[in-house]
């Protein structure tokens, strides 16, 4: 079974290079019309008036490198199979298409395949009395004992660094100095959770859970060493210490921090931070990203990449490109809090008596206490089974509250206001919410001036403009509706509590529930079973009643 989002393996990469051209926010691109085996992608706003600076390789590395091409960057971008070299018919067809009498620059990263293949052609084309140069970009430490340093994310950096000389006119050997002088000047090291996904092949599961690969390549190679963590903060102090040692102390750096396509957003964030926060922070001056640059198709890692910095390459960094995959570079800033007003979430009440709201309150919370088992019991059969645990918790406290003598029980308004803060903090869940914003709706308009039925409607209408559910649902709703519109009508609460026992009654008989964890079950689950919510309403009206006789 495929794992990759593709329609036929064979045109993958073609489809995608016409996606990337679709996309393209500056519209300055487009592909070399010279056979479907040739990919180069080219600025169609080129004049070969001054140098160009080509690339490429395997694709898989996206947005590199087409995401590239554009004024200020790449001239022309030559894409290859996934994790596959270019032919050489393909990089010459590049040459001979955008090179003009100011010669081109050829950047390469240094895998054998490239190196042959655009070496290869850079000769054909010197014999045909083109100016071509190159150079191999060599910026992972990972592997310190290497030869040849492999070519990582910093690539994105000298492209960078070369296409800005390019654009300001400079000659061939000036380009060529400027972006050797960079691939000096800048190091790189990754490490990933997992090895990339590549479309038609197994994944390899190498790095068992809970562990990293340092150094591992961005085709999937094995790398330096495993670690034993995922942890933030062990892995970047031992990644920036291994890049600080390639730094002269005090010395500037432009970092890039690179996504190398599995992180999420809030990992890189994490990232970010780690590493500006590390003893190798202190000499970051330009930041680019973080951001998927150089990637490694879905390679659950990252890489962080340093370039010395010198005025000509801040400059380069800091210069405007017309590119729809390079991440601007920004100057680093000191953090600017902002002071705020901690803002009380109880309001300050002054408590007063009032016998008979006292024992409304009392036989209320009460009432809800008494039912918590029942409650439970009934609600583990439609939802989690926590319904009388929630209700009860939200009582408890009030009663508490009432017990003390710390409740406005002379204030109506202010008395429905204190409970819905209360609740919103001690009953779990959403149904805690709920009532918190019906009694607070209630309380602001009772103060309103309102009349205590018309306030607890009001706050009813709040709590289903906020929660969704209405009469019919299957809710606590369906006996709180019913039960209001005969206090609003001036009912006793005989009458009131019949409303609230009918709506409840209703519950049992709906095979359909419309919110809550009761509208995952089916018509069997539902059928005769009461909601646990609208039995709470119903048995709180029917002691209301019964008291009042």
């Amino acid at each position: 079974m495929s794992q990759f989002f593709m329609n036929k393996k064979s045109d993958l990469v073609n489809e995608a290079i016409e996606g990337a051209l679709l996309s393209s926010r500056h519209h300055n691109l487009s592909r070399l019309e010279t056979g479907s085996d040739i990919r180069v992608v080219v600025r169609n706003d080129w004049d070969k008036s001054r140098v160009a600076v080509i690339s490429g390789g395997g694709s898989g590395h996206e947005p590199a490198h087409v995401g590239f091409v554009g004024k200020g960057m790449l001239t022309a971008a030559v894409c290859g199979d996934i994790f596959a070299s270019p032919s050489v018919e393909a990089v010459f067809t590049a040459i001979v298409n955008v090179t003009g009498e100011k010669g081109c620059l050829l950047v390469v990263k240094n895998y054998t395949g490239d190196r042959l293949n655009f070496g290869l052609a850079a000769e054909k084309a010197k014999k045909r009395g083109l100016k071509v140069e190159m150079v191999m970009v060599k910026d992972d430490i990972a592997l310190p004992d290497n030869p040849q340093p492999r070519g990582i994310a910093g690539t994105a950096l000298v492209h960078k660094v070369a296409g800005f000389a390019a654009e300001q006119g400079e000659s061939l050997e000036k380009v060529t100095a400027l972006a050797n002088e960079a691939i000096e000047a800048t190091a790189s090291i990754g490490l990933a959770f997992s090895t990339c996904h590549v479309p038609g092949e197994q994944r390899d599961e190498r790095v068992k859970a809970g562990h990293s690969e340092l150094g591992m390549g961005i085709h999937g190679e094995p790398g330096a060493s495993t670690l034993a963590t995922q942890n933030s903060h062990e892995i970047v102090a031992h990644l920036t210490e291994k890049l600080a040692s390639h730094h002269p102390d005090g010395k500037k750096v432009a970092l890039l921090v690179n996504n190398l396509g599995g992180f999420s957003a809030l990992e890189m964030a994490v990232l970010t931070r780690e590493v500006l926060h590390s003893p190798l922070g202190k000499n970051v001056k330009l930041l680019a990203g973080p951001a998927t640059l150089v990637s490694a198709l879905d390679m659950k890692g990252f890489s962080l990449s340093t370039l010395l910095l010198s005025e000509r390459f801040e400059e380069a960094l800091l210069a405007p490109v017309e590119t729809s995959g390079w991440q601007p570079v920004t100057r680093l800033a000191a953090l600017k809090p902002v002071e705020g007003e901690k803002v009380a979430f109880q309001q300050p009440v002054t408590p007063s008596d009032n016998a008979e709201v006292a024992a409304v309150v009392r036989v209320v919370c009460e009432t809800l206490v008494s039912m918590e088992k029942e409650l439970n019991q009934l609600d583990a059969k439609v939802g989690d089974g926590d319904t009388g645990s929630t209700f009860a918790a939200g009582a408890g406290k009030v009663l508490s509250e009432l017990a003390q003598n710390k409740l406005p029980l002379n204030e109506t308004a202010s008395l429905l206001t204190l409970v819905g803060e209360q609740l919103a903090v001690v009953m779990g869940g959403s149904s805690g919410v709920l009532m918190s914003i019906m009694f607070t709706s209630a309380g602001q308009k009772r103060e309103e001036g309102a009349s205590l039925a018309d306030a607890l409607a009001y706050g009813l209408a709040r709590m289903q403009h906020y929660g969704g559910a209405r009469p019919g649902d299957r809710t606590m709703i369906d006996a709180l509706h019913p039960a209001f519109e005969a206090l609003m009508a001036g009912s006793d609460l005989a009458s009131v509590a019949d409303a609230a026992r009918k709506g409840a009654d209703e519950t049992a008989k709906m095979t359909r529930a419309q919110a809550g964890r009761s509208s995952y079950l089916n018509q069997e689950s539902l059928t005769g079973v009461k909601d646990p919510g609208a039995l709470a309403v119903e048995s709180v009206f029917a002691a209301l009643a019964k008291r009042e006789k």
